[in-house]
C-alpha cells in the first residue's frame, strides 16, 4: 500500500491479541469476566478482534454505552458519574447493567428502571494510584458511595456492586490485600449480591505479573461470596499495542537541539501534559544523540521530552512513539487547528489498514 502520511496512529493486532489471551486465560482461570473500559479506548475498527476474548463493555456516559452496544456487540455495563433524565432514559434502552454512582441518583431513577439490573458504586475508602488526579479514594472524592450504612440500606434495591479502586496497580499483594478488606468490610451486603465489579487500573498484563495468582485471588471472592467477578480493563487490554507515527520538521536549538514533529502532545497525547509524564520513543532506539523532541503547537510547554537516541534527528527524519493507545484517541483535540493523528491498524496477516483520516471540514463541524 501507499506510504502513510504522518502523523497516524498504528494499531498492532498481533500485540493487542497477546493482552487479549491473557484476558481470555484469566476468564478461563477465575471464572471472571472482563469488559472494556471504553473511557480508556474506543476505537471501534479492532472491536471485532476484542469481542472475540472479552464479555462486553462498560461506560462513563451515554455516548459511551452507545458505541459499546453498536459496535462492540455483547454486554453493556452503563455507568454514569450522573444521569439526566434524557441519558437514562436513553441508555435503559440497551444497557444490561445500569450503575449508579450515588444513593441519591438510586432513588430518583429507581421507580423507572427497578426491573433492570442495577448496581451501585462504592467507594471503599482505599486504592492504589501514582498519581492523586487519578485516585479513585482521594480526599473529598465524589465517585461512589463512601458510608457503609447508605450502602446496605441500598442492598435490596440493586443486583451488584463497583468497586473501582485502582490505577496501574501492579502489586498483586497490595490488590490481594485490598480485595480481603472489601470483602470483610462488606461481607453482610454482597450476600446479596449477584455480581461485582472490581473495575479496571489492574495491570494484570504488564509482563512478568504473577497472572495465576490474581487468579487465585478473584477465584476465591467469587466463591466466598457466591458472586460473578467483573473486571473492567482499559489500559491493560491495549497496553504496548499502538505507536503515533510522526515526522520531524525542524531541528532548532536554544542550549539544546530540538527536533519540532508533526504531533503535538497537548493534542495527540494530552494525558502525558496533563500527568506531566513523558512517552517512551521505540523509534529511533536508544544510543548517544541527544536531542529534546517538541509538539508543533504554540504552547511553550508542548514538550514530548529529553532523549538519547542512536541516530542523530534531522527534517524528515521519523519518531515513533510508544505505548499510544490508552487515554490518547479518546482525548485527541483540535487545539491550534492542527491536523488530526490518522488511525491505522496493522491487522493479524500483517497487511496494514488506514481505517480513518481527517481533514479540515472534521475540524470545521467539530466547532459552530
Amino acid at each position: 500500500m501507499t506510504a502513510l502520511r504522518t502523523p497516524y496512529y498504528l494499531i498492532d493486532e498481533v500485540k493487542l491479541k497477546k493482552n487479549l489471551e491473557v484476558i481470555k486465560y484469566i476468564r478461563e482461570q477465575s471464572g471472571a469476566k472482563s469488559v472494556l473500559a471504553l473511557k480508556c479506548f474506543s476505537t471501534w475498527c479492532v472491536f471485532d478482534l476484542m469481542s472475540q476474548y472479552m464479555d462486553g463493555t462498560t461506560s462513563s456516559s451515554l455516548f459511551e454505552a452507545r458505541l459499546g452496544h453498536e459496535k462492540f456487540g455483547k454486554e453493556v455495563h452503563a455507568y454514569s458519574v450522573v444521569y439526566s433524565d434524557e441519558e437514562l432514559a436513553a441508555v435503559s434502552e440497551f444497557a444490561d447493567k445500569i450503575i449508579f454512582n450515588s444513593v441519591s441518583q438510586l432513588d430518583k431513577y429507581y421507580p423507572q428502571v427497578s426491573n433492570k439490573n442495577l448496581g451501585l458504586r462504592v467507594n471503599p475508602g482505599i486504592s492504589y494510584s501514582h498519581y492523586d488526579l487519578a485516585d479513585p479514594a482521594r480526599r473529598c472524592c465524589r465517585l461512589g458511595v463512601c458510608q457503609e450504612d447508605e450502602v446496605f440500606a441500598a442492598a435490596d434495591r440493586v443486583n451488584g456492586l463497583m468497586f473501582h479502586f485502582n490505577c496501574e496497580n501492579d502489586d498483586i499483594e497490595n490488590l490481594a490485600a485490598a480485595i480481603e478488606h472489601i470483602g470483610q468490610k462488606y461481607a453482610p451486603v454482597l450476600s446479596k449480591m449477584t455480581w461485582v465489579s472490581l473495575g479496571g487500573g489492574i495491570y494484570f498484563t504488564k509482563e512478568g505479573y504473577p497472572v495465576d495468582k490474581f487468579c487465585a485471588v478473584l477465584k476465591n471472592f467469587s466463591e466466598k461470596y457466591a458472586v460473578q467477578v467483573f473486571l473492567e480493563p482499559g489500559e491493560a487490554a491495549i497496553t504496548r499495542t499502538t505507536e503515533l507515527v510522526t515526522t520531524v520538521l525542524d531541528v532548532v536549538h536554544n542550549e539544546v537541539d530540538i527536533a519540532i514533529l508533526d504531533s503535538f502532545v497537548e493534542g495527540h497525547l494530552l494525558d502525558h501534559l496533563i500527568y506531566r509524564t513523558h512517552p517512551k520513543v521505540s523509534s529511533p532506539g536508544p544510543g548517544s544523540h541527544k536531542i529534546m523532541l517538541a509538539g508543533r503547537s504554540c504552547l511553550a510547554g508542548d514538550i514530548f521530552g529529553s532523549y538519547e537516541l542512536d541516530t542523530p534527528l534531522q527534517v524528515g527524519s521519523e519518531v515513533r512513539i510508544d505505548d499510544t493507545a490508552g487515554y490518547t484517541m479518546v482525548k485527541k483535540n483540535w487545539f491550534n487547528g492542527l491536523p488530526m493523528p490518522s488511525i491505522a491498524v496493522k491487522r493479524l496477516d500483517g497487511t496494514i489498514e488506514l481505517v480513518r483520516s481527517f481533514d479540515y471540514d472534521d475540524f470545521k463541524n467539530n466547532l459552530s
